[in-house]
């Protein structure tokens, strides 16, 4: 699967802006780079589905309580409440793409360093039921 020039884009925004997140988790809740880390997460997931798409996920019924603790915690980290606003992201974050958790990790299984250390019996009883199969 070949990424677009936008979709690549949107994976180096992305990717960025989990580091400001944790950069600003880091240096003590500075709301600054909190908020410059979600905006970017929120543009780079764009660029990488799609606005239409982003729009689809973000309001799908069974995702809207993820949805409202997710921008609400952004909205709180804009409004210099970042520790309150962080955690409201992450249950939020949690909500909208805990799915997507058992594909991760079974990906990151099949990778040639991580695989072995995921596949350690002390580590592979955290990791989900779906990714614990051998390929």
């Amino acid at each position: 699967m070949w990424l677009s020039d936008l979709q690549k884009i949107g994976v180096g925004l992305t990717a960025f802006g989990v580091f400001f997140m944790a950069l600003g988790v880091l240096l003590l809740f500075d709301a600054g780079l909190m908020a410059i880390g979600n905006v970017l997460f929120l543009f780079g997931i764009g660029a990488i589905i799609g606005p239409k798409s982003t729009l689809v996920f973000f309001t799908r019924r069974e995702k809207i309580r993820g949805t409202i603790c997710f921008l609400g915690g952004i909205f709180l980290v804009l409004s210099k409440f970042p520790v309150f606003g962080f955690v409201l992201e992450v249950f939020g974050f949690l909500n909208l793409f805990g799915d997507f958790f058992p594909v991760v990790f079974g990906f990151m299984r099949r990778l040639p360093i991580i695989g072995p250390i995921l596949s350690h019996p002390a580590i592979s009883r955290f990791m989900p039921r779906e990714s614990r199969t051998r390929v």
